[in-house]
C-alpha cells in the first residue's frame, strides 16, 4: 500500500498559491467560467452573517455583526444636548466610523484611512433618508433638552463589503438602544439618572419614568455587488473588491 503525495500535494498547492498572487483576475476568471467563486461559493451568495446584541456592557446601544470575516462593533452612547432653533422637538444622531490598524494591513497607524470619511456620510444618510428614526422620539423637552445619540462603529476586521457590514452592526446597536431615564433638576437642567438607583431617590417627577427603546420604522439594509464582464457577484471579499468594479 502505497504512501500519499505529501510532497506532491504541497507543490501543486504552492503553484496554486503563486499564480493567484501574480495574476489574480486570471485566477478568479477561471473560477467565474465555472459559476463558482475560490471560496467556494456561488456567483450570487452572500457569506455567512452573525449578529450579537449588547456586546458592549458600558453602551446604552450596542452590537457585533459579522459578514464572512468583515467584523464592526457598534456602540451608541445617549447624551442631552440643547435642541437645534430651527427643530426645536428633535434630538440629533452622529455616526463615526473607525478604521483602526488591526482591521487590515493596509491601515497604517497615524495615517488616515480614506474609506472611513466615505463610509461615515453613506451611514448618516442611509439611516437618515431611510425614516428607520423618527428624531422627535429624541425630544425631551420642546426647546430646552434632546438626546444626542453618539453612534461609534469600529471595523475589527476589513475583508470587504464594510459598508454593508458597518450599517447592519448600526441598525442592530440601535434595536438594542434603551434610552435613559432623566429627570429636571431644580434649575431646570436634565439630570441622566444612574444605573446605582438614584431613581428612587428624586423628589421630582422623571421626565421619562423607565428606560425605553426607540420605534423602529423601517431597517435599512445595503448587498455590495461586483460586475466583472457578464458575471455579478454578491457581498464580495476585500481580495474581489481589488482586483473587480464595484456596482
Amino acid at each position: 500500500m502505497g504512501l500519499p503525495n505529501v510532497s506532491g500535494d504541497l507543490s501543486a498547492e504552492m503553484e496554486v498559491d503563486a499564480f493567484r498572487r501574480l495574476f489574480p483576475l486570471r485566477f478568479y476568471e477561471r473560477h467565474l467560467s465555472e459559476s463558482i467563486r475560490p471560496d467556494a461559493r456561488p456567483l450570487g451568495r452572500a457569506r455567512d452573517t452573525t449578529l450579537a446584541l449588547g456586546a458592549v456592557a458600558s453602551a446604552d446601544g450596542s452590537a457585533l455583526a459579522k459578514i464572512g470575516s468583515t467584523t464592526m462593533l457598534a456602540a451608541i452612547k445617549m447624551e442631552v444636548m440643547s435642541p437645534s432653533t430651527d427643530s426645536p422637538d428633535e434630538g440629533c444622531i452622529a455616526i463615526d466610523f473607525h478604521m483602526p490598524p488591526i482591521c487590515s494591513p493596509i491601515v497604517r497607524p497615524g495615517r488616515p484611512v480614506e474609506a472611513a470619511p466615505v463610509v461615515s456620510k453613506q451611514l448618516s444618510d442611509t439611516i437618515l433618508s431611510s425614516g428607520m428614526i423618527n428624531l422627535k422620539e429624541l425630544s425631551l423637552v420642546s426647546g430646552k433638552a434632546a438626546w444626542m445619540a453618539y453612534l461609534d462603529i469600529y471595523c475589527l476586521d476589513a475583508d470587504g463589503a464594510l459598508f454593508d457590514a458597518a450599517l447592519l452592526s448600526a441598525v442592530a446597536a440601535f434595536s438594542h438602544l434603551q434610552i435613559p431615564i432623566v429627570f429636571l433638576n431644580d434649575d431646570g437642567k436634565i439630570v441622566v439618572v444612574s444605573e446605582e438607583g438614584e431613581g428612587g431617590k428624586l423628589d421630582k417627577e422623571p421626565v421619562n419614568k423607565e428606560k425605553r427603546k426607540l420605534t423602529l420604522r423601517s431597517l435599512p439594509f445595503s448587498l455590495t455587488c461586483i460586475l466583472h464582464k457578464n458575471y455579478i457577484l454578491a457581498d464580495p471579499t476585500a481580495e474581489e473588491e481589488s482586483i473587480m468594479e464595484l456596482l
